[in-house]
């Protein structure tokens, strides 16, 4: 029988314990034993994070789906690290499985700022601004022999057609709540276009709690890169619908300067992530559902009217 802190919840991820972490540490890299190990205040879905010390952050895949991102992130985040402005955590160590822990795992820099979910920026349009420049800048650097989307990143960059499925089951669940067919016009809208000019460069979760804000609520850093890979940029896109809202969104579009065609399948990627949320999230967590229904209502509102 598995350790308490080792046993699986029910979506297949464990949640190793301080004291564990603190074990992995001292035997595999002695020279950060006398460092503290502590638990982030928001610890996210793909890795459990623990603080260890004040400069670093100790990083452990929650589940063997998440594993491949390890090898991935030590090496090409140097890579984009050399090339972007904006600050990026880095990778100084890699951990193996030990002390019970079955997967490898990773030391990082830890990088100043705050979470910009947690800290919503004063000035919105220029924080808008700011994510759509590190975009920008992210879809210039050099993708030689650098993965194409896949598995390993949950097809961040790939074709959307590979969430039909679970797209469609979501929109059936729905049924009573939401406009299902301009929901399926919208998916519609989405699958019928392609990226068709070279790959580039895509970070695969550019959600608020990955942004880093300083204290003037500018753009301070961008963390967890784990679905990273290249192919189509629409997917880093739906912040526009799950943080930002009117100037600032505005400002964001106007600022990338992508193709209608790349806004509709960046719609199709809000859509099937509220979608989705919004039907498997149980009715205790109301700001979860909110949250999801918001973006919703929002690529809805904008389908109408493209």
């Amino acid at each position: 029988m598995p350790a308490p802190d080792l046993l699986p919840d029910p979506d297949g991820r464990i949640a190793p314990s301080v004291e564990r972490v603190r074990r992995l540490v001292a035997a595999q890299f002695p020279g950060y034993a006398h460092l503290p190990v502590t638990p982030v205040a928001r610890s996210g879905w793909d890795n459990r994070t623990f603080h260890l010390g004040d400069a670093y952050s100790v990083r452990l895949p929650s589940a063997a789906r998440y594993a491949a991102q390890v090898e991935k992130e030590h090496r090409w985040l140097a890579h984009l690290a050399a090339a972007l402005a904006v600050p990026l955590a880095t990778p100084v160590a890699t951990g193996r499985p030990g002390e019970g822990y079955p997967y490898p795992w990773s030391i990082f820099r830890w990088l100043p700022g705050a979470p910009a979910e947690a800290a919503p920026p004063a000035d919105p349009v220029a924080f808008a601004e700011d994510v759509a420049d590190f975009l920008r800048a992210l879809h210039r650097v050099d993708t030689t022999g650098a993965p194409a989307a896949g598995e390993h990143n949950f097809f961040r960059g790939g074709a959307l057609s590979v969430y039909d499925g679970e797209t469609e089951a979501a929109l059936a669940t729905l049924s009573r709540t939401i406009d299902v067919p301009a929901a399926r016009a919208l998916w519609a809208r989405a699958l019928a276009s392609r990226w068709e000019r070279p790959a580039v460069w895509v970070h695969g979760d550019v959600s608020a709690g990955n942004l880093l804000v300083d204290e003037a609520g500018r753009l301070a850093a961008v963390i967890d890169f784990g679905c990273m890979g290249v192919g189509d940029p629409a997917c880093d896109l739906v912040l526009a619908w799950t943080f930002l809202d009117g100037p600032a969104r505005d400002a964001f579009r106007a600022r990338l300067d992508l193709d209608p065609e790349t806004w509709a399948r960046a719609r199709g990627w809000a859509l099937w992530k509220a979608a989705i949320t919004l039907a498997n999230t149980p009715g205790t967590d109301t700001a979860k559902a909110a949250e999801a229904r918001r973006a919703l209502d929002a690529v809805l509102a904008e389908h109408a009217l493209a």
